[in-house]
């Protein structure tokens, strides 16, 4: 599984993330968050504001984003709140990248499901395409990380992409989206299986066959 740790705190860190601040538009998103919650629980806002400014350094590096120290030390001054709790947050949820990433951060699920469905293969394939787990690749393309369950066991194996699932992999498939998005492209998300729809059986649907089309309501009917 991943090795968590924190980017060293070095001068140069200091010297390229000390001044960070959200941009007007984040501040914005920021304070609406941060409106949610009753008089006294602002800090609770604390995951949403982790977010947005991983989401801003991703603008500003071309990446998916990342939490520098200084940069979780600011969310700890915006929310009032002890640096250390900041950081326990940053540190405990896989959906914030504690040390820089590439421009797309390929998770790949290695959990019993999808080790069984053939997660191996598709870290295999990750690896014949130079990503190694942990680092990023020399052009900053691609970071690998397995990590735990996602909660897609149904249509197994599968990886997260940046914000995107991928699901029902084999290593072909999974070449077909990373080829597209070196291209530019956005691949099709979710499923991956031909004539799937979402995570219903792969071979035909026994029930609630009106689903596939619209959110339909059988209470009427039964």
């Amino acid at each position: 599984m991943a090795n968590r740790h924190l980017a060293p705190d070095t001068p140069e860190l200091r010297a390229e993330w000390g001044d960070f601040a959200f941009t007007p538009e984040w501040d914005a998103k920021a304070k609406a968050a941060i409106a949610r919650y009753p008089e006294g629980r602002q800090r609770s806002a604390v995951m949403a504001l982790l977010d947005y400014a991983q989401r801003q350094v991703g603008e500003v590096t071309g990446t998916q984003g990342w939490l520098p120290i200084p940069v979780m030390e600011y969310v700890a001054r915006y929310l009032d709140m002890p640096v250390i709790r900041v950081v326990e947050v940053a540190t405990f949820y896989f959906m914030y990248n504690l040390v820089p990433v590439g421009k797309f951060h390929v998770q790949v699920c290695g959990t019993t499901p999808c080790m069984l469905r053939g997660s191996d293969d598709i870290i295999a394939a990750c690896k014949k395409r130079g990503m190694s787990k942990g680092h990023t690749t020399a052009d900053g393309m691609w970071t690998l990380t397995e990590v735990e369950c996602m909660g897609n066991c149904a249509t197994a194996p599968m990886v997260q992409i940046n914000d995107d699932n991928y699901e029902d992999l084999t290593s072909e498939r999974l070449d077909a989206v990373l080829d597209a998005l070196a291209r530019g492209e956005q691949p099709k998300t979710g499923t991956q299986e031909p004539g799937r729809h979402t995570s219903e059986p792969a071979n035909a649907l026994s029930s609630l066959k009106d689903m596939v089309r619209e959110n339909h309501d059988y209470r009427g009917e039964w």
